[in-house]
């Protein structure tokens, strides 16, 4: 029996330090990404809803359905273009126009239709609010609504084609294995580039 404990104690252990690898291998791939970006024409900036943070559906309730939310298995940011989006207070302030298109970024280390971690990039255009929530007034409030709902909205990401009581939204998102992306050229290449191409011919 000591023996099996001991084992358990080394297998937590382990278990914490490499999830906490891994999300520290994720927010660097969010900044590297975030810097290429801001190079760009565009100038594009990180969203900022809450804050210099990621957006994720999450959970800290005992009951069964929620305990699986405790650990981060699906996060997102968006970037968009500096002309599109306000700074207030450490926040962005994006107001939905029908002008407005962001690059959606999408990390999801773990999920029933994943084999492995994988990342999708791309454009989201074509969105409105319908007006009908009174806490939705500007994308950065859609956020959470949208990866509540991401079953919906992002069952296929090549074509994104959603619409509800309370936004529309349209859009095209690449996938990339995580593990793919092994240094700043893959990140280059692989995500950045083609996603830039979607989004400007969108």
């Amino acid at each position: 029996m000591a023996q099996e404990k001991s084992v358990l104690i080394d297998q937590t252990g382990l278990a914490f330090e490499f999830l906490s690898k891994l999300y520290f291998e994720v927010s660097y791939l969010i900044k590297e990404m975030e810097g290429l970006l801001n190079q760009e024409e565009e100038k594009f900036l990180i969203g900022k809803p809450s804050g210099y943070g990621i957006s994720t559906r999450s959970s800290t309730g005992l009951e069964p359905a929620n305990v699986g939310l405790w650990l981060l298995k699906k996060m997102a940011v968006f970037f968009v273009p500096e002309v599109m989006t306000k700074i207030e207070k450490g926040m962005t302030r994006t107001d939905v126009t029908p002008e407005l298109k962001v690059l959606y970024l999408r990390i999801i280390l773990d999920g029933r239709s994943t084999k492995q971690p994988v990342v999708y990039l791309g454009p989201l255009f074509g969105i409105e609010n319908k007006g009908r929530a009174k806490w939705i007034s500007k994308f950065e409030h859609m956020m959470n609504h949208i990866e509540y709902n991401d079953q919906k909205v992002f069952g296929n990401p090549r074509k994104v084609n959603y619409e509800d009581a309370y936004l529309t939204i349209r859009g095209e998102l690449l996938k990339v294995n995580l593990f793919d992306i092994t240094d700043s050229e893959a990140v280059t290449t692989r995500l950045i580039k083609p996603s830039l191409q979607l989004y400007r011919e969108h």
